[in-house]
């Protein structure tokens, strides 16, 4: 399965997705619902899960739907691009 890229964060501790995305986010237990911004959300409070570098609001970022984990962007590239070779 794809490592989902985001070009923004919509805040430091989550960011708004799209019905397509909800499945992996649940499996994950990362998603949040009934919120008044919006239906589904990618909760990536915790920051990257390899390094521990926090996203903040307008931050690119990474999602692994294999693994549930969140990478900031340099960690995101660099697992995208090890899958993809």
């Amino acid at each position: 399965m794809p490592v989902i890229h985001f070009e923004e964060a919509d805040s430091a501790e989550r960011t708004q997705i799209g019905e397509g995305i909800v499945k992996f986010a649940r499996q994950a237990d990362r998603l949040e619902t009934g919120r008044v911004e919006g239906k589904y959300f990618l909760d990536h409070e915790d920051g990257c899960e390899e390094g521990g570098e926090r996203i903040e609001a307008g931050d690119e970022f990474y999602f692994d739907t294999d693994t549930g984990d969140v990478l900031c962007g340099d960690h995101g590239r660099e697992r995208r691009e090890g899958r993809e070779t």
